[in-house]
């Protein structure tokens, strides 16, 4: 298989707001086809038009253009050499491989009404026995397996409704190679006689899915581990074809878990503990129910990359950081779990916070505009000042929203101050010390945070009092909280006159 060009696709469903576990399915797929020097193709599998969501389309597109998982070809990234890549836009050809199956055997007409299937299934539950449209029920229903020729050919003549429904091997074992489980095995009667096509000439998922993977020539099918039950239907389309040949290889990816218990990361659970499980913000469109995003929440995309990378895949070693470049030359499907990955939020927060140690103070300069802007404050600080304040501040922050909480003293003169340090430290010695760091404060020619530093340690000696005694609560005097960046390096971004300001203030609040 690997002789041939890699490609492989995403292929989601516009049902709803794209979830993160759908976002890691995208990603590997990704990575794969950038490792062997092959093409990503998106897909929107959109058959099942009663679950279609306005804007779901749209928000599928935005989410993994702001991640950078940039597709070769397909909806929205721009038509290859095998569109439309809605599936919706290619229902014409579809009929036209539901015969081919029809008049080899291998599928067949069923008739049967609602009511009629109801039935069906009532009675085998009565009998203990699995509910299912199979090779021993399906003699029972109305399907042109059990009416006369005559008759299906008037119904089909009449318009009636149909569906068209696999037959299914009795008694067969599917067996096939899965590149993440090893060799996966189903018998055809743990299975049911699925439905490829009805009569409004909409192909079901099934069908249109082998269809469009044979036609845009993928090699590899890298999907949920959700869609096992149905890769061995899959498997027996592609022989009922004859495209053993060039069928691809499946990879189905271990499930995404709730950090707590077992089962399926939901929304019900980032809503529960305060994580977003979706890239983007999401507004439903009849609802008006919102729900939050990575990118809203402050998260950077590449710091979710890494992360989704490393939930259920492997490079080996300890490294965790890795940029986009080191995923794809290290990703191999041989290193995916083939069991499920809880999501960690507080791992997640952390990721985040190393990629925002790692920007560059010029890139996190507009967040600080942005923040001074919604505070209400006329932004005369230098470019100088900002950048500064961004180095300051930034191995402080797990977010770049969190940059105004963090550093709002350096613009607004504090006027309360912690608490706790007042109670703890403050005592009637302080304002005698505060007056007297002031006068050194104003003798400095070069008000760096060297001299600051020296003045201060001069000022403590002068009255016999330790550093760690006052530190923090010099700090508390000058911006109000208890900790943040290195203190000497605060007064001297805020220069002279300020610090000397802040002091004084304290002294007339404390004293």
């Amino acid at each position: 298989m690997m002789d041939r060009r890699v490609r492989v696709r995403f292929a989601p469903s516009p049902t709803g707001p794209l979830h993160i576990g759908g976002v890691r399915t995208a990603l590997y797929n990704y990575l794969f086809a950038k490792k062997h020097g092959g093409d990503f193709l998106l897909r929107i599998e959109d058959t099942d038009q009663t679950r279609f969501v306005p804007g779901a389309e749209a928000y599928i597109i935005e989410a993994l253009k702001w991640l950078g998982i940039e597709a070769n070809e397909g909806i929205g990234f721009g038509d290859g050499p095998h569109a439309p890549y809605r599936q919706s836009e290619r229902k014409p050809m579809y009929k036209d491989y539901v015969m081919q199956l029809i008049a080899a055997g291998n599928a067949y007409y069923a008739f049967d009404t609602a009511e009629e299937l109801e039935g069906m299934r009532e009675r085998l539950k009565a009998s203990n026995v699995d509910a299912k449209y199979d090779a021993i029920t399906r003699g029972t229903m109305k399907n042109s397996l059990t009416l006369p020729e005559d008759e299906v050919t008037r119904r089909l003549e009449n318009g009636d409704a149909y569906v068209v429904r696999f037959k299914l091997p009795r008694k067969e074992e599917v067996k096939f190679h899965d590149e993440i489980r090893a060799w996966v095995s189903f018998n055809t009667n743990q299975l049911d006689d699925k439905v490829l096509f009805k009569s409004d000439g909409m192909p079901t998922y099934h069908l249109a899915n082998v269809v469009d993977d044979y036609l845009m020539q993928i090699t590899h099918v890298i999907r949920g581990e959700e869609w096992l039950p149905s890769a061995p239907l899959h498997v027996l389309l592609y022989r009922a074809f004859g495209w053993e040949e060039v069928m691809p290889k499946f990879a189905h990816l271990p499930l995404l878990l709730k950090p707590e218990g077992n089962g399926k990361l939901s929304k019900r659970d980032g809503d529960r503990l305060g994580f977003p499980v979706f890239p983007l913000n999401w507004i439903d469109p009849t609802t008006q129910e919102q729900s939050s995003g990575y990118r809203e929440a402050g998260y950077l995309p590449e710091a979710v990359i890494n992360l989704l990378a490393l939930l259920g895949w492997n490079p080996g070693g300890n490294q965790e950081l890795m940029t986009i470049e080191e995923l794809i030359e290290a990703f191999s499907l041989e290193r995916v779990s083939k069991s499920g990955a809880k999501f960690d939020q507080n791992k997640a927060k952390w990721f985040n916070q190393q990629y925002v140690r790692k920007m560059d103070d010029a890139l996190l300069v507009p967040f600080l505009q942005s923040a001074l802007n919604a505070a209400g404050l006329e932004n005369n600080f230098s470019e100088a000042f900002l950048l500064k304040t961004c180095s300051l501040i930034k191995e402080k922050i797990s977010f770049t929203k969190e940059i105004w909480e963090y550093s709002q003293y350096f613009f607004v003169a504090p006027t309360s101050y912690d608490e706790g340090v007042i109670k703890k430290r403050w005592n009637e010695k302080m304002p005698a010390l505060l007056a007297e760091i002031k006068t050194l404060f104003e003798g400095i020619e070069t008000f760096n945070h060297l001299a600051i530093e020296a003045a201060y340690n001069q000022a403590l000696e002068n009255n016999g009092i330790a550093g760690k005694d006052f530190l923090q609560l010099f700090r508390v005097v000058l911006s109000g909280v208890a900790g943040g960046p290195p203190l000497f390096e605060i007064a001297e971004l805020i220069g002279k006159t300020e610090s000397i300001t802040r002091i004084e203030n304290a002294i007339n609040k404390l004293a």
